[in-house]
């Protein structure tokens, strides 16, 4: 292997980290410290999951501190916003375009104190938007092969210095990349209001298989029964019942509780939405209005 080639890699790589660490924070809080990053000077923006439940907050960047309050936090799409008492100086790179699998990504995380930290992972998987099951939409899949700790928050760059987005903790102890277009997305929101509107039906689901005798009728295999319903809620109120096998959302087959968080996005509020059940051995249309989740 030539020496000389991985140390330019080397040199490349601590380039890239030095050259981001004006934008990379700790931020305090708790019992331990999370990474963020400087997206607008009097800006930070941070993973959703990682931030404890509390409104303020302190901001370490290279040994000094500064305040910062919870602007707004959206569990959909994970992210959080910090608005910080001043202004700090710092731009964040530009945008990169979706890498390819096996393409390396270097993680920027902070120390306690604010100096930045770093792990180099690969690219492990790449696809289209998708549907948290909070219900939040993430403009592209991108997981990666690497770790994370306290730097969960911190950028995600590519070798070539590019921001792919912010890193957060995934299930099964994968590493995700948000990108910047989604944290983009919800940004002004969250600074406007604290939070991202979401549809909300009012029911907690359960998949399950639609007995045999039974499927013909259905014209389904499976669906997604209803275990629970919020008192006072949109469902309640159009009369869905616990026990009742949600078949279809507005046409579309409910096999999975993900999807059907994804048919109630922003736009959904106030609209009617028709869910074809199956209650007692008959399917029934029931037309719910969508209201804002509380």
């Amino acid at each position: 292997m030539n020496t000389e080639l991985l140390d330019q890699l080397s040199d490349a790589l601590a380039e890239r980290v030095a050259a981001i660490a004006p934008i990379v924070v700790a931020i305090g809080g708790g019992h331990r410290h999370r990474s963020g990053i400087l997206w607008r000077p009097d800006v930070v923006v941070t993973s959703e999951q990682a931030l404890p439940d509390r409104s303020e907050f302190t901001v370490r960047r290279g040994g000094s501190e500064i305040g910062a309050k919870l602007a707004g936090r959206d569990p959909g799409s994970n992210v959080a916003v910090l608005r910080l008492e001043r202004a700090l100086n710092g731009t964040p790179p530009d945008a990169a375009t979706m890498p390819r699998v096996g393409a390396l990504a270097l993680l920027v995380g902070a120390d306690r104190s604010g100096n930045p930290t770093g792990r180099l992972g690969m690219v492990h998987a790449v696809g289209p938007a998708w549907h948290s099951m909070a219900g939040g939409r993430i403009d592209a899949l991108l997981s990666l092969d690497a770790s994370l700790g306290a730097d969960e928050g911190g950028p995600v760059l590519t070798t070539g210095g590019a921001l792919l987005g912010l890193s957060a903790a995934g299930p099964r102890r994968r590493t995700l990349v948000i990108p910047a277009t989604t944290i983009e997305r919800v940004m002004e929101p969250l600074l406007k209001e604290g939070h991202i509107a979401r549809g909300w039906l009012g029911v907690a689901l359960q998949a399950v298989a639609v007995p045999e005798k039974l499927r013909e009728a259905a014209g389904r295999e499976a669906g997604m029964m209803v275990v629970s319903l919020a008192a006072g809620a949109p469902a309640e109120q159009a009369g869905v019942l616990p026990g009742d096998i949600i078949l279809e959302v507005d046409g579309v087959h409910a096999g999975r509780a993900r999807g059907v968080a994804a048919a109630f996005g922003p736009e959904r509020i106030g609209q009617p939405v028709a869910l074809k059940l199956l209650r007692a051995g008959e399917v029934r249309l029931v037309t719910v209005t969508v209201a804002a989740r509380p």
